[in-house]
Order: structure tokens, then sequence, then C-alpha cells
């Protein structure tokens, strides 16, 4: 035996969480179980595992209390047996390592646009982790001047992120704020530009964007309310002032909303939002006079939702007044009330209107319809329109930076999941498009070696439902394909095709990648999301089952060789999914998912848990809390066979907590009837979104298409 194995079973019988009496997979290799403490909860439910919730107090307390070390025990077991049941697997995750690595650029730079006299770009240097933020005076052959080096920053942090870059008026000042937890709380802080030094104390526990008024020494931030982490405050600050004595220009009481503050692109307005699922909320004000009082735009109406952009005297609104899919409006800036708002573009059954980028002659929507992206260009003067036409039957295409008003030439995106991300340059007057930059995939890449297509299945009550397919030319659809599929259907998120250097892993060992757009999704409109959340959510379970049944009869796989993954709210779906038909999967990745669905939202101080009543239900309505618990995963687990699974989550996780997937592995542990293997994977240093860094990534995608690929039978 060897001795990293005897040190780890040893280990094993001095936690007090976990014991060996049940052998999994081999007997030298015994899985971690959790130690039951019955804990009664609503509806006569009892959790065996409960006691693994810590609070933050808990989480952060130098000295550990008994419990917290009990559940930080538990995790480091659950670690380890990973570790042990993947060690045959590391030479094909370094492998797997290297190639995700290598096809990326080190060396590399954004396509830069122009902004108040500045072009302002990003860059990577050889072997950096984190992204340096540039900018030159007037144009780029000018001396650069480095805003922020992140790696500098980021010395001596396991996590670190910063977002939030806003440059003064005067171009003279930059706020920006840092994360270096992974729990979403930001301190902001000041750069004087000409001096290169902080100009004030930092401002903690905010959402991490400023935004400057036009006085060049007044900034506007959200704070978080330091319990649930809702966006609450709006707070005016003064640059050189303690932020201790910042007042409150506006507070959101309303638990089911969160706030926040912009500017508007023609820079004359600050607008604070709230906004919930359902209802969105504005207030406006003259961005030159920040210690003016802010105005209603139109009062609060459950229901209406809209955003609002600007440019000379007039408020362009997209809205779903009377218009499910959403219409274009237009308001005065001196009337903004909705008595006064004026139908622009009418409402089209058939396409989603997203939203616009307004500009002197031109206006640029962006819609959906039939699961693609589109858009149109309108020439304001003439009322003549196009649209941009790809010639692939699957892909995205998105507005980039557009920052000036007065230009014919539109910045867009474009990918698919054969193309690699592109950046254009579109002339509105003569449709000449110029490609910028397109994603440079080191070592090579052919897209015409591989073939993207768009599919529909037949759900059970007759709905047509999309799905994406990308694979290398040459395969046979002999039913014996590895295919992976992968689904979200949540909160309205579109899942857009799109390129991944990182899948072509994958693809190159014969494996076939699906998206299904799966209803609670938008890819098919506004009713598509409707008919995949609250009582209608479990089409969101049956869609993805029925696309993987499609995925069977259509011979590109068999149950043996088809694997499902899906992360947070995808999570929540994988966990309805195994439950449901664990039959189909030869295994599945469950990413930082969102399984114990009643407990979570039955608790109103968990962060983002009262802004989605009108996503799952208020399990305070009994009706809402039968349905969700009829789904929920952690309290549907029961004894049957489930696939192969592999499980992650970041102990600091404030969007889907920790002990949601821990909790799960355990009952499932507890409660499964199969030899399949079992795996938790706790990131002790990072969030819901994982690890920073631009290539530490890697290491935890590796991992995990090793994970794949082994059961595929596919050894390096």
């Amino acid at each position: 035996m060897k001795k990293t194995t005897l040190f780890w079973i040893l280990s094993i019988f001095l936690l007090a969480a976990c014991n060996t009496e049940k052998k999994e997979a081999t007997e030298s290799t015994p899985s971690p179980i959790a130690e039951k403490k019955a804990t009664q909860l609503s509806g006569n439910r009892i959790d065996n595992y409960y006691w693994m919730k810590l609070s933050d107090e808990q989480k952060n307390a130098e000295q550990k209390d008994e419990q917290t070390q009990k559940v930080i025990n538990y995790l480091t077991a659950e670690n380890e047996y990973l570790a042990v049941k993947m060690k045959h697997t590391e030479a094909l995750q370094k492998k797997l390592y290297d190639e995700m690595v290598g096809r990326i650029k080190q060396t590399d730079e954004s396509v830069p646009y122009k902004d108040n006299g500045y072009w302002y770009y990003t860059r990577y240097e050889q072997g950096q982790e984190y992204p340096i933020y540039c900018r030159k005076k007037g144009s780029m052959e000018s001396a650069e001047e480095i805003l922020l080096n992140v790696n500098d920053m980021a010395k001596g942090h396991d996590y670190y992120s910063i977002r939030g870059l806003s440059v003064s008026e005067d171009n003279n000042l930059l706020a920006y704020a840092e994360d270096s937890v992974s729990r979403r709380r930001y301190t902001v802080y000041v750069k004087d530009l000409k001096t290169g030094k902080l100009v004030e104390e930092p401002v903690p526990n905010t959402e991490g964007e400023v935004t400057w008024a036009n006085d060049n020494k007044t900034y506007f931030y959200t704070k978080k309310d330091s319990v649930t982490l809702r966006s609450r405050w709006i707070i005016k600050h003064k640059v050189g002032s303690s932020y201790k004595s910042d007042p409150v220009v506006s507070e959101e009481p309303d638990e089911t909303f969160y706030t926040g503050i912009y500017k508007t692109k023609s820079k004359k307005f600050l607008v604070i939002w709230a906004g919930s699922t359902l209802t969105n909320y504005y207030q406006v004000l003259d961005a030159n006079t920040p210690d003016g009082k802010f105005k209603e735009f139109t009062p609060r109406e459950r229901g209406l939702e809209y955003s609002i952009d600007h440019y000379k005297d007039k408020f362009y609104v997209v809205t779903n007044w009377d218009a499910l899919n959403f219409r274009l409006m237009e308001t005065p800036d001196t009337k903004t009330a909705k008595a006064n708002w004026k139908d622009k573009i009418a409402h089209r059954k058939d396409t989603l209107l997203q939203g616009i980028e307004i500009f002197k002659d031109y206006m640029v929507l962006s819609e959906r319809a039939n699961a693609n992206t589109l858009m149109r260009v309108i020439d304001q003067k003439s009322g003549a329109h196009h649209y941009l036409n790809f010639g692939e039957p699957a892909y995205t295409i998105y507005p980039s930076t557009n920052i000036d008003f007065d230009t014919e030439l539109l910045r867009y995106g474009y990918t698919s999941m054969t193309t690699p991300s592109s950046t254009y340059d579109y002339n509105m007057k003569t449709r000449e498009r110029k490609l910028l930059k397109q994603q440079e995939v080191v070592g090579g890449y052919n897209p015409e070696d591989y073939q993207t297509e768009r599919l529909w299945a037949t759900a059970d009550d007759g709905t047509q439902i999309p799905m994406s397919i990308v694979y290398k030319k040459g395969i046979m659809k002999d039913g014996n394909n590895p295919t992976m599929i992968y689904g979200y259907g949540s909160y309205g998120a579109s899942m857009n095709p799109s390129f991944s250097s990182t899948r072509l892993s994958l693809l190159n060992r014969g494996f076939v990648y699906a998206i299904a757009h799966i209803r609670g999704g938008q890819e098919m409109g506004r009713q598509w999301y409707e008919d995949g959340k609250m009582f209608k959510k479990k089409n969101t379970f049956t869609d993805f089952i029925d696309c993987s049944e499609f995925l069977i009869e259509e011979k590109f796989t068999n149950p043996e060789k088809l694997f499902a993954s899906g992360g947070s709210a995808g999570g929540l779906l994988m966990g309805a999914v195994v439950n449901m038909r664990p039959d189909l999967y030869k295994g599945v990745i469950a990413a930082v998912p969102f399984v114990d669905v009643v407990t979570t939202m039955e608790d109103e101080s968990i962060p983002l848990t009262t802004g989605e009543f009108d996503e799952w239900g208020n399990p305070k309505n009994p009706e809402s809390y039968m349905y969700m618990l009829d789904y929920s995963p952690y309290d549907q687990v029961k004894p049957q066979n489930y696939p192969n699974m592999l499980v992650t989550t970041g102990f600091h996780d404030s969007q889907v907590q920790y002990w949601e997937p821990a909790k799960w592995v355990a009952k499932l542990r507890e409660l499964k009837t199969d030899n399949n293997t079992l795996l938790l994977r706790t990131n002790m240093e990072t969030g819901h979104g994982g690890t920073t860094g631009r290539f530490k990534v890697y290491k935890e995608a590796s991992q995990e298409y090793a994970f794949i690929l082994d059961l595929a039978g596919i050894k390096e």
C-alpha cells in the first residue's frame, strides 16, 4: 500500500464527522461517511446533515469552534477522497491542462476602444495569470500608461478579483474595486493617475461598481446588506472625505429588490435602478448636479419591466408594458412618467427585443428569435432597416463597446461553436465589416474540421426544444459516440452557442457536445422563460431529459456514453434529472449546484433568497412549498442507482452556499444503491465562480474532463 493512501485512511479515522463503515469502489479507498444528526425542519422534514451549515462568523473566526472544525474535517476528507479516486488520472489531467493552456495566446491584447480622448485596452503577458489594464492618450502610437497591473496586486492571495474600473471625466482619477475572499463584497479604491498613488481610505462592503458625477470629485457606489449581501443602499461620496460620513441618497427597502447606479451613454444623467425578477424602477438626476435630488422616472408598478437609454432630449424605453416580448417606446427627458411613453417599435409575438444601441443616425436592435440572437440596423432618418447575416445555423452576436454617438461604425462580437470569438467594426451605411480581432488558438485550429448543427427535440407536450451541437467531422451516427449535454434553464438566461478552445479536448477525442436550450431560458422569447419557472419549473427538467433521449434516438450516443453537466441553477437541473432518470447518464458533473431548494428559500438571511421568490416561489405559500418540495433534488434523493457524479463547490460561495452540495453528497452516499463513483470537490479558498487566474482555472477544468474521459474509457 502506498504511503499516501495509508496516510489518508488513517486520517479518516481521526475525523469526527466521518467513519469507514461503507465501502465504495475498492476496499482500500472507503468513502467519507458524514455524521447523521437529525434536525426537524418545516413540513415534518428531517435533515440529518443540517449541522453542516456554518455562519460567516464561524467560517472566518481565527479560533474554530467544534462544529466548524467538524465541517472542515468532513470537507477535507471529501477532498482527500477525490484525490485518491482521481489519482490514476493524474497523467491525463496534466495532459489536458497542458492542452488547454497551450491553446491560449499568452502574450495577448484586447481590441482598443476610444473614450474621452484615451484609447483603453487590456493586455496579458507571458506566464502571467492576471490582466494589465492600460491606456494611451490620443492615439495608439502614444506612450502606454498602466492603470492597474493585477498580477502585482494579486500577490499573496489565493483568490483575487478586480472589477468596476471607472475613470473620472477629467481623466485623472481611477476608481476600482477588489475582492480577495470570493464573497462578492468589494472594497473600492481611488487612484490618482498622475501620481500613481491611492488618494483616500478604501470603502468596504460595496457591490464593486462606481459611477462618477461630472464634477470629477463626486462618485456614487452601492452598499450591501452585511448579512444577505443584497445591494441595498446608494451612497454618495466626495473624494478625500471619510466614507463613514457618506450620505445615503437612496435605500431599497423591499427585500425582493436589488439596486445600483450608472450614468447614461450621453453622460447627462445619473440613473439609480432597482429591480426584482418581475419589476424595474428608476430614478434620474442631472450628472452635472450630483448634490441634487433624484427624480422618479415613473411610479413603481409590479410586473412592469423596462430599461432606459438617453439621447439628446429623449429617453428610449425597452419595456414589457402590454408586450410580452418587449417593445421600444420613447419619452421626453422632461416628462418621463409612463403616461408620456409613445411607441417607437411595436411588440412582435415571434421576436424578443433584448436591447438597443443608439447612434446619431442609426439605431441597432438586439433581438432573439428561433433560438438565435439577431442584430437589426435601422436608419433613423429613412426608417430603412436590415439584419446582419452570418451564414451559420447556430451562433451568437452581441454589441461590443460603442461609446460614440456620432459614428457610422458599430462594434460587435460574434462567435459560434466552430468560430472563435471575433470582434468586428461594421459600417452601418456601406454595410462593410472589418474583422479587428479573432481569438487565436495556439497550435492551430481549422473550423472546417468541425460541424455545428441546430437540432430540435420534441418534448412530451409536443414543444420543439432547440439544441446546438458540435462535433468533429467524420464521426459515425452509430449510437456509440461519447457525448456531453449541457443545460441551465433558469432566470431567463439564454445559453448561447459559443466557441471554447477548452472544449476541443473533448471534440478531438471523439465527443459530441450539445447545449440543450430548455425552457426557463429565453432562447425562444419571453414565453420560453415563463414556461420554465414557478409552477412550470418541471418543464426545465423534462425538456433536458427529452433532449438527452433525442441524442440517443438519433444515434449520436447511448446511455453508457452520455454525460451531463450544469452549474448553479444548472446544478439544480442536474440534481433533478438524476433523481428522475438516472439511467440515462454514465456520468454527471454538477458544479456549485442549487439543490436544497425548500430549505434555502425558507431562509431569508441567505443571500439571493428573497430576490428569487418570483423565480422559484415563496415557501410561505403552501402550494409553492409543495411544488418545490416535489422536485427539490436534496429532498427527493431516494434509494436507487445513480450515475457516476462529480460535485463541486466553493467554501465561500455566497450564491449557492457550500453546505447544499455537501449535504447532497452526504445524503446520496447514505441512500444510493450502486457502486458508482461519487466525488465532492470543495475549493476552500473560493466562492461561486471558482478560482481566479488566467491559467489556474484549467486545473479544475482538466480534473473535470479527466473524470468524464476516464468514465468514457479514454485514457489519454
